[in-house]
């Protein structure tokens, strides 16, 4: 048999592309390596949506994913993708210009506004007034239901004649007469199309292909979750935002997440927090906050993938035939991924923009591979 369309990778990216393609009516398997989609990196993350994040491209194609999450489509999910949460950033008397940047960002409708410390700690009680010299507020900032957009992604698959197989880890890739063969350990596919939506992993996969790096750097993000403090409303408490040091805070699941915002360089891993990383975050939240860390009740750490320049990578390769990226989405996977999923689809099937969206006004050499300067392989 052969597919129209093979993925490689199981998480946010892969799942939102095969929809959209199986929507499209093309045949399309998904292969994951892991014992279920979304292991590295969709499933550890707790994702807030905002059209404020990123450089200019990511918000762009931040913004042309909130008609998905505002109104999934029919049977997609059986709850909201989105609660509103609001977006609290601080900083202290050595940070105040930090918050300048953000400000500059507010548009009608999604305004970020600067507000006192002393409303700032009203709305967070747990913060420091004396380590907060200027606040900004930005309304329009929501939860996303990770596991639900993911779970629809994965359930529209299969009820659109998709597969989605597992444990099924690429180990070798070769082209000939217009069709990609597919080796893993267990199994060999075929197919005319091949989308590289590995993740962390997606220039390795690159490589097997024979097709151009793209200089993907995975970097480790940890996590911890810790009780809130006693008379907190966390269904009003906002995340919050430190640009001194890019940590931040929000509720999640009855308790707290906290983050140091690190990004370390590693390689593609099923990667583990580390414990120091874990003590320093302790200690910058009782230095920081009137939070007492009596407890970690988990932690963790995902990878957040990047290209030289910060935006995503979608486009045919110029090496590889019918061999397409969607990889590079660093911390705004979640939020794009509705978005770039439509671009790709439009781009696998060889169609123009739908009416209307017109790939959302994006310039695609913005997020082309072709844009990345990096030598041919050898």
């Amino acid at each position: 048999m052969i597919y129209d369309v093979l993925v490689i990778g199981g998480g946010i990216s892969g799942a939102s592309v095969a929809f959209e393609l199986a929507n499209a009516g093309s045949n399309v398997l998904v292969l994951e390596q892991e014992s279920a989609p979304g292991y590295h990196s969709t499933g550890r993350s707790a994702a807030l949506f905002t059209r404020n994040y990123g450089g200019p491209v990511v918000r762009q194609i931040n913004a042309a994913s909130a008609p998905f999450f505002a109104s999934p489509p029919n049977g997609f999910c059986d709850a909201p993708l989105l609660t509103p949460r609001g977006s609290l950033t601080v900083a202290s008397a050595e940070a105040v210009d930090g918050l300048l940047p953000l400000l500059a960002m507010s548009e009608p409708g999604h305004e970020v506004v600067e507000i006192t410390p002393e409303e700032a700690v009203a709305r967070v009680p747990y913060l420091r007034l004396e380590r907060v010299a200027a606040a900004i507020f930005e309304a329009d900032v929501s939860d996303i239901d990770v596991a639900g957009l993911h779970q629809g992604y994965l359930k529209g698959i299969a009820k659109r004649g998709g597969t989605v197989a597992t444990r099924e880890a690429v180990t070798g890739l070769s082209h000939e007469a217009s069709v990609w063969t597919v080796q893993t350990q267990k199994n060999t596919y075929r197919a005319k199309t091949l989308v590289n939506s590995a993740g962390a992993w997606a220039d390795e996969v690159g490589l097997m292909a024979g097709a151009r790096p793209i200089g993907l750097v995975p970097m480790r993000r940890t996590g911890i979750i810790i009780d809130a403090p006693p008379g907190l409303d966390l269904v009003k408490s906002p995340a919050v935002d430190f640009v001194a040091s890019g940590a931040y805070i929000k509720p999640e699941a009855g308790k707290l997440m906290a983050s140091p915002g690190d990004a370390t360089p590693t390689i593609p891993q099923d990667v583990r927090p580390e414990e120091l990383d874990i003590a320093h975050l302790a200690h910058w939240i009782e230095t920081e906050t009137l939070i007492t860390v009596r407890r970690i009740s988990h932690s963790w750490a995902g990878l957040r993938s990047f290209v030289a320049d910060g935006a995503p990578v979608v486009g045919f390769d110029e090496q590889a035939p019918d061999f397409l990226w969607v990889a590079g989405q660093g911390g705004y996977g979640i939020m794009m991924a509705p978005a770039l999923a439509q671009i790709a689809a439009d781009l696998v099937l060889g169609r123009a923009a739908v009416p209307g969206r017109s790939n959302f006004g994006l310039n695609t050499q913005s997020i082309s591979p072709q844009r990345l300067s990096l030598a041919p392989l050898s």
